[in-house]
């Protein structure tokens, strides 16, 4: 993958897959230039032994292909940099869920570019408006954060939020924050 925000949407369908009811992606950057992503959710969680396999691409729980390539994929785009992948799930009743953490180094020259993380957290909101997703996006100089749970309480439960009105008000509020 060429940006890291085809890398969170990637993962985070994982979560949608996995039956979650909140997604929580965050991205902190220090003042080092070391970048850790986080993706949380509370969905049915991995055994012991699918986190184990899940960073070897010939190891994928889908029925429809052979090979799992987006976990393998953002290992490699951490380790590439200096930086590192860690996998922490759990299938009990009461606390169930999986994060996945990666740490980049910005200032390695094989850091890959964010990309469009604006348009990635449109397309999973659309995609799975019954979800409450929280995005945060930290730095020394900024913060952005759209939380799906505010905004649904605002439009109410007969407004979807894959809604076009709601996706164009969505992009540009995190635009703004941007700039």
């Amino acid at each position: 993958m060429k940006e890291l925000s085809l890398n969170i949407l990637d993962v985070a369908k994982n979560s949608v897959v996995a039956g979650a009811s909140l997604v929580e992606i965050t991205l902190r950057t220090g003042a080092d230039g070391m970048l850790t992503l986080s993706i949380k959710d509370d969905g049915c969680g991995m055994s012991e032994q699918t986190v184990r396999n899940v960073t070897d691409p010939f190891y994928t729980t889908r029925t429809t292909r052979k090979v799992g390539m987006g976990i393998p994929l953002l290992k490699l785009a951490a380790e590439q940099t200096g930086g590192s992948l860690e996998i922490v799930s759990s299938q009990r009743e009461q606390d169930h869920g999986t994060t996945v953490k990666a740490v980049f180094d910005t200032k390695s020259i094989d850091f890959m570019p964010v990309g469009d993380i604006v348009s990635t957290m449109c397309i999973l909101i659309a995609g799975s408006p019954e979800i409450d997703f929280f995005f945060s996006d930290v730095t020394p100089d900024r913060e952005v954060t759209l939380n799906t749970a505010e905004l649904r309480e605002v439009l109410g439960a007969d407004i979807s939020l894959a809604e076009p009105e709601v996706q164009i008000w969505i992009a540009e509020y995190l635009k703004e924050q941007y700039n």
